[in-house]
């Protein structure tokens, strides 16, 4: 199976050892030197019906990811929720 960087954001991510689904990808980091996936990153939930925004970005170690299906993505986390990384501020000045 093929897979292209674009097609990761139809892909959702569930934990094999508790079945959480945590959302779709939303982001890839990649080392363009050296030519790797770093980790998948998917937006955090939103709050309040997403008028305050949302929560901090779930990261994903490309370490931690276990199988790729056509449609999901499967992760091996040992906690509930990973790591989470915060998204960088943007200004809009």
């Amino acid at each position: 199976m093929q897979c292209r960087i674009t097609d990761l954001r139809y892909k959702e991510i569930i934990n094999i050892s508790d079945g959480a689904r945590f959302g779709y990808v939303g982001d890839a980091e990649v080392d363009l030197v050296n030519g790797r996936v770093i980790s998948l990153i998917v937006p955090g939930p939103a709050r309040f019906f997403g008028l305050f925004g949302r929560g901090e970005d779930y990261c994903f170690p490309w370490d931690s990811v276990k199988r790729f299906g056509e449609d999901i993505i499967l992760v091996e986390c040992d906690q509930r929720q990973p790591v989470r990384t915060p998204r960088e501020k943007r200004r809009w000045f």
